[in-house]
């Protein structure tokens, strides 16, 4: 099958895919900032047991492949009578495992604030919650630009995961591997979805750069 006729044949197909690993990232990404910032307010919290709980958490879910988590979501939940579609599973695991890496990238743009704002935070009267909200989070965020937009593409890439599963419509890998099983797409099909991977990360490295020289903080 030449590129012409992998195109005509599949081009609808690749941009239904293309879609829906845009869905997966945004959703799994804004769902893993969500629970990164809270995973890390716990960290640094006073209370020892909730910063052992958070730091166990990120240890695991740091650690484990993401094929791995997908199929207990898939094939274990059930044991427990717990069923999930296809689709919620895929979104879990590229959500869970990226919200511990940005919780780490958190936590070392925290270790870049002068602890002196934090003591005069605190001899002004401010609270453990105002000191993070409106001192901790905000300057870490600024200083964790550059690595947030490396995660983002990460968790991109990341949605390849639902290709192990029988998602529809399929993403962009299990796209490709369902024009290899039913037809003779060869590495061309491999080619124009890395295209479409490929361009997504410069763009988003291109927009993360321009964020972070906007927003970092002058030394």
């Amino acid at each position: 099958m030449t590129l012409q006729e992998l195109i005509a044949e599949y081009g609808k197909d690749y941009l239904l895919g293309y879609f829906m690993t845009l869905q997966l990232t945004v959703f799994s990404f804004c769902g893993a900032f969500v629970l990164g910032v809270f995973i890390t307010i716990l960290r640094v919290s006073p209370i020892k047991p909730l910063r052992k709980s958070a730091d166990f958490y990120v240890q695991i879910f740091r650690n484990i492949p993401g094929a791995a988590l997908l199929i207990l979501l898939v094939y274990a939940l059930p044991y427990l009578n717990i069923v999930l579609s296809y689709y919620l599973c895929v979104l879990i695991a590229v959500t869970l495992i990226p919200s511990s890496f940005l919780s780490e990238h958190l936590i070392s743009g925290i270790n870049t604030i002068d602890r002196g704002q934090i003591e005069a935070a605190r001899a002004l009267g401010f609270t453990f919650i105002q000191i993070i909200g409106k001192i901790v989070i905000p300057q870490a965020l600024r200083a964790s630009v550059l690595p947030m937009t490396n995660l983002l593409i990460a968790t991109m890439l990341t949605t390849a995961l639902a290709s192990q599963v029988p998602m529809d419509p399929r993403e962009l890998t299990g796209l490709v591997a369902h024009i290899n099983t039913y037809s003779v797409g060869g590495i061309k099909a491999f080619v124009i979805s890395a295209a479409f991977y490929c361009i997504t990360a410069i763009l988003i490295g291109f927009i993360g750069n321009k964020v972070d020289k906007k927003v970092r903080i002058a030394k």
